[in-house]
Order: C-alpha cells, then structure tokens, then sequence
C-alpha cells in the first residue's frame, strides 16, 4: 500500500507544482499555450488552460519518477520509508523547481529584450512581435521546470536508496553490540 501512495503522492505533488506553475506562465503568455501546444483544449482562457495543461504536462513525468521512488524507498532489506517521510523531500525539490525555474524566465526575459535569443519562424512567424520575449520567458520557464524535476528527481531517488543503504552498512560499535546482547 505504502508503495502505491508514495507514486501518488509523486503524481499529486507534481499536478500542484504544475497547476501553480501554468496559472503563473500562463498570463505571462497565453501563446505559449494556445499557439505552443497542440490545440487540446478549446479555450484561451489562462485559468483553463492552466488546470488543463498543469495536468496534462506532469503526470506523466511524475509517474515515471514517482515508481522509482517508491522503489528506493521500499525496496530491499533495510527499513522501508513511508509516503509521509517523502512529503519534506519531495516538498524541497519543488521548491528548487520553482526557484530555477524563476532565474531561468529572468535570465530568458533579459537575453530575449537584449535580442540575444529570438524566436525562430516556427513560432516567430505566428506569434505577435510583442508577444515574443513573454513566450521566450515561458519557453526558459518551463524548460528549467522539467530539467530541474527531471534532474532532481533522479537525485531525490538516489538520495533516498542510499540513505537507506547507508543504515544497514553501519558498522556495530562497542555501545551498539553491548545493546543487542
């Protein structure tokens, strides 16, 4: 059971991270969801979209990552973690998601006004002139989001399964003999 809740808890967490995340880009720039991504959802309303797309675009990597977590923190000989001491864990690596993602729309925003980077034809042509540097900033936003969770996320379970491993390769010291006797 505590195998199943931790890669729910991983496909939650990540549905919120990217609910929160889409109400956010999504009125930096609406394009980026009505032009950038397939037409699945017919509206253009930021909120929808958002709600829409914070699902459509995160289950998916969160249930890859989420079954290997749960085996890091299940499986094996040494104590198995419950989903409730994955909350904290996987709370900070969406917090670093966030922060990264922030830096990675500023620095897009500042290249972008300077004219370092553009957008190509595929969406420069289709998109207004003035709505270029907020999609670049969507663009770079959501870019750093899956890079950083993707990244993150393989760390949070290396991190996990060794600090498990860890606790069954601690040698006995004199006190932690004298207790088993």
């Amino acid at each position: 059971m505590q195998f199943v809740l931790i890669i729910l808890l991983s496909v939650f967490s990540a549905i919120v991270y990217g609910i929160i995340h889409d109400q956010i880009t999504a009125r930096i720039c609406v394009e980026y969801f009505t032009i950038g991504h397939p037409p699945i959802f017919n509206t253009d309303s930021p909120t929808l979209l958002a709600f829409g797309w914070g699902v459509v675009a995160t289950w998916w990597v969160s249930l890859m990552l989420g079954f290997p977590l749960a085996c890091a923190a299940r499986l094996g000989s040494s104590r198995a973690w419950a989903a409730k001491e994955l909350i904290k864990p996987i709370a900070i690596l969406l917090g670093v998601m966030g922060i990264g993602a922030f830096l990675a729309g500023i620095i897009g925003f500042k290249l972008a006004s300077k004219g370092s980077i553009r957008l190509t034809d595929a969406f420069g042509s289709k998109i207004p002139a003035s709505r270029h540097i907020p999609f670049i900033v969507d663009m770079w936003t959501h870019s750093a989001s899956y890079l950083f969770g993707f990244v993150g996320g393989i760390v949070l379970i290396v991190r996990i399964w060794r600090k498990r491993e860890k606790n069954i390769r601690r040698p006995l010291t004199a006190a932690t003999a004298d207790r088993g006797r």
